[in-house]
């Protein structure tokens, strides 16, 4: 009889295979992301990290910096609003980079749902590239994100 149950790694190290560890990597901090749980969603970056939200922005650098930035532009965006916001990563791209980095590309499209209205608003859609970097435990952290919403991709 063969085991279906996922092969567990050892502690502290992920899955052995990358791309899983991107992937699992990814659904974590899209949930803090998604549930607007800046600090955690931050301390997903190196102490340094930099998240440019777009072309032409000034970049977020550091954790603090980092948290701050993704309140304020839910802030600004939808004020006091009740909203659900989901990130959709797809076409995910893994290579590996100088250093042991791995740099990522994928595109994000976002889906905004309100109370009462059982079909979300899309938008906007992005590409994202990360660099990310290993943590001393095996885990992973960005050290580096660039998005391009696409509207201003032309």
């Amino acid at each position: 009889m063969t085991s279906h149950a996922p092969r567990q790694a050892s502690a502290g190290t992920g899955p052995a295979d990358p791309y899983t560890q991107v992937q699992q990597f990814y659904a974590r901090q899209v949930a803090f992301l998604d549930d607007l749980r800046a600090e955690e969603f931050a301390a997903t970056f190196t102490e340094d990290g930099v998240f440019a939200p777009a072309p032409g922005a000034p970049p977020a650098r550091g954790r603090t910096a980092i948290a701050a930035a993704l309140r304020a532009a839910h802030e600004r965006r939808f004020g006091t609003e009740q909203v659900r916001r989901r990130h959709w990563h797809n076409m995910l791209r893994v290579e590996p980079g100088p250093d042991g980095t791995l740099l990522t590309h994928y595109y994000l499209l976002v889906a905004v749902t309100r109370p009462g209205e059982p079909a979300p608003v899309l938008g906007p859609s992005a590409v994202v590239e990360d660099v990310l970097v290993h943590d001393d435990t095996g885990g992973l952290l960005t050290r580096e994100r660039r998005v391009t919403p696409d509207h201003l991709s032309f």
